[in-house]
């Protein structure tokens, strides 16, 4: 539980150099949040000097149609490579929130956004101009509103009338030389004063621009304070908090299209989308006698406005959409001659669509669409052409993700699962025929880049005790060339306990539960061994992979539990990720009892094959395994006999409305699914020994949850229980005397408890 930079500190942030001959990343120092840049040379990294700095590329880079220039965007600037000659150009200095970085249809411009500006830079002439300037204000050029009292002293001042002609007359002249005169930046375009503007995508030909809008609004809910005990100043401080759940709905978004040649605004219809108007929650409205659904649903441009995506020539542009209900989710196209949207693909769950793996864009011939669905219940790749026909380019119980396509369209590259949920690898694709091949053999990918020639892949991969580390594999497949073990000589000298990746039976007809189970090499004769059930948090996370763990520490607390005695179990119980949509969703409107009966199974199938003891069960979790720690002890007191619930979630009312709204529905919608699936409601029934560990500032789970259910108890009079506060952590801790405190509780819990 010390600090992990005794572990060593991983490779973060790798890029390839412009001519693809090296490789660079950025590394923490020992004991310190600096960083500093390396050269990946096996066995011996070079640190790069900061004279150096000023001509080194980046993570961050977009390259031309022809991968004959990049863009790069390093420290807030803008620079252009030229992979030729290897020259490097600055574009910008000092910007300030400098974004989406692409190049113009010809070639010839690189555009950018700051703001809600949108610029081009010119190679030729090196001149950085506006290309649109979005302003959510009234348009001064506009009529005003009607007002009676204005319209009679216009009519009745004449000097009145006399200067607002001229002002008018002024005005719209200047407009004329701007539009007149080249050398001049273009004019605003204003949306009205009634909206905020949430994103917006420029065409590359500088045709078109799509911006999405919300309607202004200043109603923020009510939000809580958060009190801070432990502070500089001596005196107690406070925090606003963010809202809870149905508190503070997301607001409908508007698309509109921008024609820059005429600066007319066009708003474009969501009433085009299939099933728009439906309302998929009609029979929770009508049993709880709310009014019915009026319209269509409210709708959002996914990614908080920024799911818009061009073709490279400008031609074409598609969106993304999703209900804010989160049961449908579509993409459409932008018709620019018609000024309409095309609805070509809906995919639609009674529980919600997955928030994660929807990526979209398209192909260099600028007609195909590619994009990832859930659809078949695994995340896969399709292909879309002009004329809307859809093509899988992957199919299985697998799931495909973090696409890049080479820049012919060819081969599509991503991280794929194909061998068993954990195993992670990168797979290739062909365009054409369909085929799949795996690229890598390190079981553990974590991320990947092709390299400038697209020859090669810049892998991050990582194992059970090994962080993110870095090595080059061919694009062609072949043996991994590793350049990085940042792992220090003190880490690597320990013996750990290997994870056995096991599959536990379903006795719901689940499917296997996938799990990591640590345990002695040889259990001793007759012995029965104190069982401790590990759950991850997160919600919507997959801890049970070759990959190496969030919970590092948790992994090396679950070595020193076996020393002592115990065998241990962590298990990606349904919900978790990587598993495919039905298991995701299984939890719909009943969090907590899906994964219980899959604990339970894990606990019986641990003293049937692992010489468990079903009379000496403990439970630990931080978050959503503090929240399951809750469900296992009060919902199944007879499995478990102690547990430690870790910044727990007690009662889903308190939580956050994106994560929560897609489980549960709202509260005034759907009250049963949050009094069932809520630890507080079930207070009544604890009978084990409970440890609560909470940070008091945590601004993800309040500790104002873990606060309540104690207040529970006390009324409810309920012994073996305690808790532990922590006045400087949020909710992920940070020092290692809070992570020590804590885990010696959890031990000394079931050293007394477990081994009665």
């Amino acid at each position: 539980m010390s600090h992990p930079d005794w572990i060593g500190t991983p490779a973060e942030d790798a890029w390839w150099s412009w001519d693809g001959k090296q490789v660079f990343y950025k590394q923490k120092r020992t004991g310190s949040q600096l960083r500093d840049t390396f050269q990946a040379v096996p066995g011996q990294p070079r640190r790069i000097g900061d004279a150096e700095l000023g001509n080194m590329d980046g993570p961050n880079v977009t390259y031309n149609r022809d991968r004959t220039r990049a863009i790069l965007l390093r420290n807030g600037d803008l620079f252009e490579r030229d992979l030729k000659s290897g020259a490097l150009t600055q574009i910008t200095r000092g910007s300030s929130g400098l974004a989406a970085p692409q190049y113009s249809a010809d070639g010839a411009s690189v555009q950018f956004r700051v703001g809600h500006e949108w610029l081009s830079w010119n190679r030729a002439d090196r001149l950085v101009s506006p290309v649109v300037r979005l302003r959510a204000e009234k348009d001064p050029a506009a009529a005003p509103d009607d007002d009676a009292l204005r319209a009679m002293q216009l009519r009745l001042i004449s000097t009145l009338k006399r200067q607002k002609d001229d002002r008018d007359a002024a005005r719209d002249r200047t407009e004329e030389e701007r539009r007149a005169d080249l050398t001049r930046a273009p004019g605003p375009v204003y949306l009205g004063d009634k909206v905020v503007i949430d994103g917006s995508a420029l065409s590359p030909d500088g045709r078109w621009l799509l911006a999405v809008t919300a309607p202004k609004t200043t109603d923020k809910g009510r939000v809580g304070k958060m009190p801070r005990y432990i502070t500089e100043s001596g005196y107690e401080e406070f925090d606003d908090q963010r809202p809870r759940v149905g508190r503070n709905l997301p607001l409908a978004h508007a698309l509109k299209l921008i024609d820059l040649k005429t600066r007319k605004v066009h708003e474009l219809s969501f009433d085009v989308l299939p099933g728009v108007s439906t309302d998929p929650l009609a029979e929770l409205r009508k049993a709880r006698k709310i009014d019915p659904l009026k319209g269509n649903r409210t709708v959002r441009v996914d990614d908080d406005g920024e799911s818009i995506r061009w073709s490279a020539n400008g031609s074409q542009a598609a969106v993304m959409l999703r209900a804010v209900d989160n049961k449908d989710r579509w993409i459409a196209k932008v018709d620019l001659a018609g000024i309409k949207l095309n609805p070509v693909h809906r995919q639609s769950d009674v529980a919600w669509v997955n928030s994660g793996n929807n990526d979209f864009g398209w192909l260099p011939d600028n007609g195909t669409l590619w994009f990832l669905s859930e659809e078949t219940g695994y995340s896969h790749l399709y292909t879309m052409s002009a004329d809307n026909a859809v093509r899988p380019l992957t199919v299985g119980n697998w799931e495909a993700t973090r696409v890049q396509w080479t820049s012919d369209g060819a081969t599509a590259y991503m991280l794929c699962n194909p061998k068993n949920p954990g195993t992670y690898e990168v797979c290739a694709v062909s365009a054409k025929a369909g085929t799949l091949r795996e690229a890598t053999t390190l079981e553990g990918v974590e991320h990947f880049t092709l390299s400038p020639d697209q020859r090669k892949l810049l892998v991050g991969y990582s194992s059970s005790y090994m962080p993110i580390q870095l090595a080059t594999v061919p694009a062609a497949g072949g043996a991994a060339t590793k350049l990085t073990d940042t792992r220090t000589a003190e880490f690597k000298a320990r013996s750990w306990i290997e994870p056995q990746y096991v599959a536990v039976p379903s006795t719901k007809g689940a499917g296997p539960i996938w799990a990591k189970l640590y345990r002695p090499a040889n259990l001793e004769a007759g012995k029965k061994y104190p069982i401790v059930m590990f759950v991850h948090g997160a919600g919507y996370l997959q801890n049970v992979s070759k990959r190496y763990p969030v919970y590092f520490r948790e992994q090396m607390f679950h070595n020193l539990l076996v020393e002592k005695g115990y065998i241990v179990l962590d298990m990606d119980y349904r919900a978790s990720k990587g598993y495919g949509r039905d298991w995701r969703t299984a939890i719909y409107r009943q969090m907590g009892y899906p994964e219980l009966d899959d604990y339970i199974d894990g606990v019986n199938w641990m003293a049937a094959n692992h010489q468990g003891d079903l009379k000496n069960v403990g439970i630990y979790g931080g978050s959503y395994g503090g929240f399951m720690t809750f469900m296992a002890l009060m919902r199944a007191p007879d499995s478990f006999k102690s547990g430690a619930a870790l910044r727990p979630v007690t009662d889903w009312t308190t939580y956050n409305h994106e994560y929560t709204s897609n489980i549960l529905n709202t509260p005034d919608l759907d009250p049963e699914a949050y009094r069932k699936s809520s630890p507080i409601e079930y207070a009544d029934q604890l009978r084990g020994n409970l440890l609560i560990s909470h940070g008091m500032v945590d601004d993800n789970v309040f500790y104002q949850d873990s606060v309540r259910i104690a207040q529970r108890l006390i009324e409810l009079k309920k012994d073996n229980w305690e808790m532990a506060s922590y006045p400087l952590e949020r909710h992920a801790f940070v020092q290692p005397e809070s992570w020590y405190d804590q885990y010696r509780r959890i031990y000394q819990l079931f050293e007394r408890t477990l081994k009665k």
